[in-house]
């Protein structure tokens, strides 16, 4: 187990390098150049912030020195420097990731509460009237737009039952933690859409094992058909389930960036998305690499995860 956590370690760290070398060159690639790329519009004719930048990046050096002064910074946490809000990208990040991170967690795991039965009931009713409902359900899910189901929510039960008020925008960690009313309807629209595919694969793997030759042994050798199903069956249709989660985390970081604009959730989705329009390449490029690196960090404790609950993972 140790020596597949360190190779497993290992890749992910290399893979993360190379994620730092291909957004080291997409910065160099940006048309209006790096520096003015990285001061904005409002500061392209100001002379003095060119020449800071320029200094403080080590643009006037070599390439490989320009992208280990970078990764030097990186590592500090020190993602630059944003003109266009006049404060550092690290702050930028740091106010819109706890809003983002709080719901997109907990629309996670309701989802994983509400998928997993609904799964096993489906897969042990298999063909009947609860699968065909369930599974009409699903593709609802998996058709109906995030966006329409936002809005779809809040002019039902935010204009018309008035069942939730009408609040300011969620602007910090705070406000998300303080205002859990606010909450229930970006969270059951992340859920609706979760749960419809979570809740297949759930009843997929489910449907695979129950066929394996172990469950028959088990219960030709006496044990009853709940025991198998709870104490086997569920754990190894589990497997595939922690890959989805981990595969997940990214989630965490982009933010559910249409829920954040139906809602008037300032998180970090809602952040990138404006740096775009604004060709703000600093908190752009800020925020897609820090998504990669929590991609690589996801499969990796999918990986961990996997390897705890299979040991034929270890053993590969």
């Amino acid at each position: 187990m140790t020596g597949y956590i360190i190779r497993r370690i290992l890749q992910a760290l290399v893979t993360i390098v190379i994620v730092t070398i291909v957004s080291f060159g997409l910065m160099h690639l940006v048309p209006t150049g790096l520096v003015h790329a990285l001061v904005g519009a409002r500061q392209a004719n100001n002379p003095l912030a060119i020449a800071q930048v320029t200094q403080e990046l080590g643009l006037n050096k070599p390439l490989v020195e320009q992208y280990l002064i970078w990764v030097g910074h990186l590592l500090h946490g020190d993602f630059g420097y944003d003109y266009t809000y006049n404060q550092s990208v690290g702050s930028l990040i740091a106010g819109t990731l706890g809003q983002s991170m709080y719901i997109v967690f907990l629309a996670l795991v309701i989802s994983m509460l509400i998928s997993v039965p609904m799964g096993l009931i489906q897969a042990t009713h298999r063909n009947s009237w609860i699968d065909h409902s369930f599974t009409t359900f699903s593709f609802i899910g998996y058709s109906v737009p995030t966006f329409f189901i936002g809005w779809l929510l809040l002019d039902v039960f935010e204009d018309n039952l008035n069942w939730i008020p009408q609040g300011n925008q969620i602007a910090s960690f705070h406000d998300a933690f303080t205002q859990p009313v606010q909450l229930i309807l970006p969270v059951f629209t992340l859920v609706f859409g979760s749960v419809a595919g979570y809740s297949r694969y759930m009843r997929s793997a489910i449907l695979d094992q129950i066929t394996q030759d172990y469950v028959r042994t088990a219960i030709a050798k006496g044990a009853t058909r709940r025991r198998v199903l709870y104490r086997h069956v569920l754990r190894n249709a589990m497997i595939p389930m922690v890959t989805l989660i981990g595969l997940s985390l990214p989630a965490l970081v982009g933010g559910a960036l249409l829920v954040e604009y139906v809602f008037n959730i300032h998180g970090i989705g809602l952040l990138t998305t404006n740096a775009a329009l604004q060709n703000d390449y600093g908190v752009t490029l800020a925020t897609t690499l820090l998504a990669a690196v929590v991609t690589v960090i996801g499969s990796l404790l999918a990986d961990i995860s996997y390897a705890a609950l299979d040991p034929r993972v270890r053993l590969d």
